[in-house]
């Protein structure tokens, strides 16, 4: 099966999302203390990997409009989420690598605009009788 041919994976929103899904992965396993791979690095884990899931299954639902709208409504909310999970990392200096909390934080924050701003063109401009 060729997953290349996939249109999700053409989603600038979808690829940003698998990229902050593996670095997050990683921030986890190499930047946490052991107890907090476990706890705080569980949610950020599966809230990002939320993130970019909601993508694709809202675009697997995009023939209805409100149901396509419904799932990137729910990886805006994770991804938001996501930060909130970082936050707390950072906050609490579970993470103390300050450039990576940084940097994750404006790819976060930047990727929750361009869903946002992703989802209100589907509202403005969705056809549903195209593919």
């Amino acid at each position: 099966m060729d997953t290349e041919s996939f249109g999700y994976k053409k989603l600038r929103i979808w690829q940003e999302s698998r990229e902050l899904v593996v670095e997050i992965h990683r921030m986890t396993l190499s930047a946490l203390p052991k107890l907090e791979m476990y706890e705080e690095g569980s949610q950020i884990r599966r809230s990002m990997k939320s993130v970019k899931s909601n993508i694709v299954e809202g675009y697997g639902r995009r023939r209805h409009k409100p149901e396509y709208i419904r799932f990137l409504d729910f990886s805006y909310a994770s991804a938001l989420e996501t930060i909130d999970h970082l936050e707390t990392l950072f906050e609490t200096e579970s993470l103390r690598d300050e450039d990576m909390f940084h940097s994750l934080y404006e790819r976060l924050n930047q990727l929750s605009k361009s869903i946002y701003q992703f989802t209100r063109g589907v509202e403005t401009h969705h056809n549903e009788d195209r593919d």
